[in-house]
């Protein structure tokens, strides 16, 4: 089964949360109002909507790395 990595730049993440609302079970807003990953590793059951996410990501700080 193919895993993931997720990383979301803090640096520059700007607060939309749009990924937190297309993909919950995998995105949190966190206590500074940025983005960050509810799980490092994520598999195939989640990968469509994290790269969703990425995509629509205003200044594409959502960063999916294959392990």
């Amino acid at each position: 089964m193919a895993q993931w990595k997720v990383r979301v730049d803090q640096d520059v993440c700007i607060g939309d949360a749009i990924c937190a609302s297309l993909c919950p079970d995998v995105f949190e807003m966190n206590d500074e109002g940025k983005s960050q990953p509810k799980v490092e590793i994520i598999g195939e059951d989640f990968i469509d909507c994290v790269r969703e996410a990425a995509e629509a990501c205003p200044v594409g700080c959502i960063y999916i790395e294959e392990i």
